[in-house]
């Protein structure tokens, strides 16, 4: 069963709209892990719309599960943050300055020199690697060479085009993660991943250890309640 690694970003996009510490994010943080989650997912961001720089030294304090932090590694300071804090599980993104969210993965074949070097900066302070990728192979197969240990695909296609038809939406995914696990690598999934789509993914990808899930499932949770939601995530997880 792949492990639910909730996304608390849009939980700081509502603390930040008003200021003060209302919802308090850390202490969301641990009703989510009270409530089944397996791991806490941050994106810190250079200008700190949601999540900020001193919010990921809060955490990691806290933290019982799996802690991921996302960010462009070609920001200084998000490197910076990742090593003071030490993660178990650091994914890089190729975020451009001030996107609104992520919308592709690493070109792992142009960059893979830049991608070996960070890669290895991180390891070797004991942080497992992730490399956000899209669901192409020759990329999952770049991304092998870089020394990561995991690639995270990129799941907003599949989303996208899940009613119109979700065999042929899901087939460049299985491809991907079929490649991936031929090479060794560790296998995540996000974006755009919710419960309507995340059940028929999970049973259908080969090797899927992890799903990072923030916008849909504080979403849903308007409606449900924080620990329905998580708890819902979690039976579409289960095999």
């Amino acid at each position: 069963m792949a492990k639910l690694s909730v996304n608390i970003n849009k939980i700081a996009t509502l603390r930040n709209s008003r200021g003060g510490n209302n919802p308090d994010l850390v202490k969301v943080a641990l009703d989510c892990e009270r409530f089944g989650a397996e791991g806490i997912t941050v994106h810190p961001r250079p200008d700190e719309r949601h999540i900020r720089y001193q919010d990921v030294f809060d955490l990691k304090a806290v933290i019982n599960t799996e802690f991921n932090i996302e960010g462009n590694c070609s920001e200084q300071k998000f490197v910076d943050l990742v090593l003071a804090n030490k993660p178990a599980q650091v994914t890089l993104v190729p975020d451009a300055l001030g996107q609104i969210t992520s919308n592709h993965g690493w070109d792992t074949i142009a960059h893979k020199s830049y991608l070996q070097d960070m890669v290895a900066t991180f390891k070797e302070a004991g942080i497992r690697v992730s490399i956000f990728v899209d669901p192409a192979v020759e990329m999952v197969e770049a991304a092998a060479l870089t020394g990561t240990d995991r690639i995270e695909l990129y799941t907003e296609g599949y989303a996208h085009d899940y009613f119109k038809n979700k065999e042929e939406a899901i087939r460049p995914y299985v491809a991907a993660a079929e490649a991936a696990t031929a090479l060794g690598l560790g296998l995540n999934a996000g974006h755009d991943l919710d419960l309507h789509n995340l059940k028929y993914f999970s049973d259908n990808i080969p090797g899927l250890l992890e799903v990072s899930i923030g916008h849909a499932l504080i979403s849903d949770a308007l409606y449900l309640g924080l620990e329905n939601t998580i708890q819902m995530y979690l039976r579409q997880l289960s095999n």
